[in-house]
Order: C-alpha cells, then sequence, then structure tokens
C-alpha cells in the first residue's frame, strides 16, 4: 500500500503508458462479422484504473462499456460495433481514444489512440499511405477538440435506433398474458377452462418472455 502511494503522486499527466490491442480496427462491409470489433484494455500496474472511450466520430459507432474501472494486473474487453457501413465510409479514418486516470483522481494519466477504418471487402488491400501534407491536415483535424464522449452519443444511438419490434413487444403481450391466465387444475377461477394453461406451457412461456426481455433490452 505505502509503495502504491508513493508510486502515484510521481505520475505526471500523460505519462502513463496505455497497453490496448489491437492497435488499429478494420471493419468490412461484405463481411458482417467484423462490423463488431473487441478492444482490449490491460492494466499491469498496482492499482486500479478507471477508463473511458472518446471518439472523432461518435454517430457512426455504439460501444459497450464506454467508461469502468480495470482492476490492478487485470484486463477488460470493450465492444465496439460500426452502426454506418455506408460505401460514402470506405477508407475514412477514425479515430477511438482510451483515456485512463486513477480512481481518485480526474486527470487523465495516459491514453492511446486505436485508428478504425472501413474497407468494402477483406480482400482489398488497405489504401497505400498518404502524402506528408494529407497526413498533416488529417492529424490537424483530428485534434483533441474533435473527440467526443462516447457515453454522450451512445444514447442518441439507442434512441435512433427505434427500439424493439412491433413483434417482439407483441410476442412479449402474450407471454405475459400466459403467465397471467390460471393454471390447469384450479377450481376457483371466472376464466373458461379451456383458458387454464399447464404448467409446462407456462414455463414454455415464461422462457420465451425472458428471451424477449434480452432482445429488448439490447435494443
Amino acid at each position: 500500500m505505502q509503495q502504491q502511494q508513493s508510486r502515484q503522486p510521481g505520475l505526471v499527466e500523460g505519462s502513463l503508458p496505455v497497453f490496448v490491442f489491437p492497435t488499429e480496427l478494420l471493419f468490412y462491409a461484405d463481411e458482417q462479422a467484423s462490423h463488431k470489433q473487441v478492444l482490449t484494455l490491460y492494466n499491469p500496474y498496482e492499482f486500479a484504473l478507471k477508463f473511458k472511450v472518446l471518439c472523432t466520430a461518435p454517430n457512426k459507432y455504439a460501444v459497450v462499456d464506454a467508461t469502468g474501472a480495470v482492476k490492478p494486473q487485470c484486463c477488460v474487453d470493450i465492444v465496439i460495433r460500426h452502426r454506418d457501413v455506408r460505401a460514402c465510409h470506405y477508407g475514412v479514418i477514425d479515430k477511438f481514444r482510451l483515456q485512463v486516470s486513477e480512481q481518485s483522481q480526474r486527470k487523465a494519466l495516459g491514453r492511446k489512440e486505436v485508428m478504425a477504418t472501413l474497407l468494402p471487402s477483406a480482400t482489398q488491400e488497405q489504401p497505400q499511405v498518404r502524402p506528408q501534407e494529407e497526413e498533416r491536415r488529417m492529424k490537424e483535424q483530428l485534434a483533441d477538440r474533435v473527440f467526443f464522449e462516447q457515453t454522450a452519443f451512445q444514447t442518441e444511438s439507442r434512441t435512433a435506433s427505434g427500439g424493439p419490434s412491433l413483434l417482439t413487444v407483441l410476442l412479449g403481450l402474450v407471454c405475459m398474458a400466459a403467465l397471467m391466465l390460471p393454471t390447469l387444475g384450479e377450481q376457483e377461477s371466472t376464466v373458461p377452462v379451456y383458458l387454464h394453461l399447464s404448467v409446462n406451457k407456462k414455463l414454455v412461456a415464461a422462457y420465451v418472455l425472458g428471451l424477449l426481455t434480452m432482445v429488448i433490452l439490447r435494443t
């Protein structure tokens, strides 16, 4: 504990190395599976870290758990989904920034940037390196001021998704109604006998309702 306290005051803002894998994300338009990528953040240190994910194009991505904490000598997976796979975005380089800080402080002890690119196909070669002038212009455009907090646009993405489908909601209502009906064998009930359900049917309705609930929460 004394060693941890003696080390942390010496940390300068932005000087702490951040370990993230992979260092580049490639999304392929013709591969649905590639639209979901996982970043792994490692914490090799003796103290816990909290992290925050920022992005230069927040309306194009959805990030699960954009903020959180990593225990000492542990790692955490951050799921990133590309939500806007269109031809106009092919070859465009976006950036994610992972900022880490000590849990009791606000200042960012370290940061790591990960590039994200959408390509038409996995068989297509990546674009050649741009000239120095264009590269410099790109770096200027990707300055600190164009990074946005992931937590802010994640809420927007959920709102824009439109929520669960009508069929999902209707199935959920049917399952709930089935669970509210009397069980087969009950005598004191005003509900007609043909509406009494067996225990097995109610168990199936409860199982389906649980699956639908998970689907609704994820949309």
